[in-house]
């Protein structure tokens, strides 16, 4: 189970389906997306596409000599652009591809437009997602659901995403649904109507054991979202925000231009995909032996490299270091600026508290830790709420519960009413009257134990403590524990052996915390493949308003997700 292998084979049969010649890549705003985290643009140019053009765009010019590789989401939009299209063709022939079922009535309207006889193929090819990594893809969906309930469109969309999924890795599953979450629910019996309905596309042969879709939502675990991050790939997004592969470093204090923009993907980047998952003392340590045998090539210029700030300084002055590894180049300075930001933030010391309120459960130590962070004036305005919301989820119901003196201490820092609203939204979304779990159980304070990472000097003592609720709920689901009481079977049937190919949808949003417990997991339960899906992917980061990044911010979603007198 590989969904970017899924996405990239449909992509590769586009294009060799085509035949050989000149070829453009007609696109919507969806699909460039999803295009573009499977492929490189390079790589696509050795396959003869030469154009990549946007299906809504005005400015297209007729060019007859070029084949026409439509892929497309089956939208009404779409549907219409490419009526206009076919009426008045811009090239000799035309491949059209939908990321998802199209109804009979549209083919018929595409029939009837096309005059000319210039469409060659009309399929489906189910890649309606983002494959991000191999076990883990998102919908880039935002406010999918408003108090408790599906905003109407979202739940078409999301039904769409999931069944293509289903369809990409040919899988007819049984359905298990989170108990405690109407939205998991109606999600749950919207997939099983189009399985339904589309039975003939779910035709795929039995295997012994049936396949598993677990739907889960993201309030009974607000705790992760929350959390600072310390692997590689994680931290990134957490940090710097990762956006359909893509980090946008124009911000960055000296940045070159050549690095104001830069794509980190698994799929064309050796050191990415061997560090994706390592914590960042570990990345820094294989960065710096990297460039040690580089200089072992130049012994005249050798220098030490004690620092990530070494490492900078010394890639600045060895312009042919640059061009021989452009890599490197890109990874020390990704590493320098999260190196700058940890610093800045003094997130290090944040991290313990956060793993502190998460994992253990000692009152009077969290809320005195919580306290004298808040009272550190070099604490940032988001960590500072952020510790707040963390001891509300964890202590909401504590005899000697602080938060009054918390929020006045926030009023104090200046924290605007805004974000002070959030620890309210917080609790009213994922607080214990909500929840299907206990996050945390008496035993996490016994079974903790410290993990400690040393690598680069700054780069010194990261505490990983934390486990997603989603590694329990596996560990269980794996075991064959999970009850039925709390995760019902949709339908009479149920799983009598231990389930082989699970694929897990979390409404609301997964994180790359949660996608590393999947890859672990893989990696440790032979037998077991398991594939993570998140209508979207969290960060606590602020949202950018500026073109290229746009990340999803966690007040704005618990503001989307909570009571309106909350969020005004």
């Amino acid at each position: 189970m590989n969904v970017t292998l899924a996405v990239k084979q449909y992509v590769s049969k586009m294009i060799e389906s085509s035949g050989p010649g000149m070829k453009v890549l007609l696109m919507d705003r969806e699909t460039t997306s999803i295009v573009s985290v499977v492929y490189t643009q390079s790589e696509i140019l050795q396959k003869e596409v030469y154009l990549f053009e946007r299906m809504d765009s005005q400015n297209r010019d007729s060019m007859k000599h070029l084949k026409a590789i439509c892929f497309l989401r089956p939208t009404k939009e779409n549907v219409d652009y490419l009526i206009q299209e076919l009426r008045r063709p811009k090239y000799s022939v035309y491949f059209i591809y939908f990321s998802n079922v199209i109804s009979k009535s549209e083919i018929k309207a595409l029939a009837e437009a096309d005059e000319q006889e210039v469409v060659a193929e009309i399929q489906e090819f189910y890649g309606d997602f983002i494959a991000v990594n191999p076990h883990f893809f998102s919908l880039n969906l935002q406010g999918v659901a408003r108090g408790r309930s599906w905003e109407p469109s979202m739940l078409s969309r999301c039904t769409q995403g999931l069944t293509s999924v289903l369809l990409a890795l040919k899988k007819c599953p049984m359905i298990r649904y989170q108990l405690s979450s109407d939205v998991s629910k109606r999600l749950a019996e919207s997939v099983k109507q189009i399985i339904t309905k589309e039975y003939e596309l779910f035709d795929f042969r039995k295997t012994e054991v049936p396949p598993l879709l677990l739907i889960l939502d993201r309030s009974d675990d607000a705790i992760t979202p929350l959390l600072n991050q310390w692997t590689y790939q994680a931290m990134v997004h957490e940090l710097l925000g990762l956006n359909n592969n893509r980090i946008d470093l124009s911000r960055v204090p000296g940045i070159s231009k050549d690095l104001k923009e830069v794509v980190l993907s698994a799929e064309n980047d050796e050191f990415y995909a061997n560090n994706l998952y390592l914590n960042f003392g570990e990345i820094g340590t294989n960065i710096k032996n990297l460039m040690e045998d580089f200089q072992k090539k130049k012994p005249k210029e050798q220098q030490k490299l004690e620092s990530i700030s070494d490492m900078k300084a010394f890639v600045d002055n060895y312009p042919q270091f640059k061009k021989m590894s452009g890599t490197v180049s890109k990874h020390v300075t990704v590493v320098g600026e999260l190196s700058r930001l940890v610093s800045e933030r003094q997130l290090m010391e944040v991290s313990e508290v956060e793993q502190e309120l998460s994992c253990q459960n000692d009152h009077s130590n969290a809320q005195q830790s919580v306290r004298r962070l808040l009272q550190n004036p070099r604490l940032s305005e988001l960590d500072a709420v952020r510790l707040v919301m963390l001891y509300a989820l964890r202590y909401e119901r504590h005899s000697s519960s602080a938060l009054p003196a918390l929020m006045d201490e926030l009023s104090r820092r200046g924290v605007s009413e805004r974000h002070r609203k959030m620890v309210k939204s917080v609790v009213e979304y994922g607080g214990k009257r909500v929840r299907g779990s206990d996050l945390v159980t008496p035993t996490d304070a016994v079974a903790i134990t410290k993990q400690f990472f040393k690598g680069l000097k700054g780069v010194e003592n990261v505490y990983t403590q934390h486990q997603p609720l989603l590694h329990d709920t596996l560990d269980q689901l794996i075991k064959g524990r999970l009850k039925d009481s709390q995760f019902p079977y949709l339908g009479a049937s149920s799983l009598r052996d231990r389930p082989q190919d699970i694929m897990v949808f979390l409404i609301g949003g997964a994180t790359y915390e949660e996608a590393l417990t999947v890859y672990n997991l893989n990696r440790s339960t032979p037998g077991v493949r398991i594939v993570l899906g998140g209508s979207s992917i969290h960060n606590t980061k602020r949202s950018h308003t500026h073109t290229h990044t746009h990340t999803r911010c966690i007040w704005d979603y618990f503001c989307l997700n909570c009571l309106h007198k909350y969020s005004k």
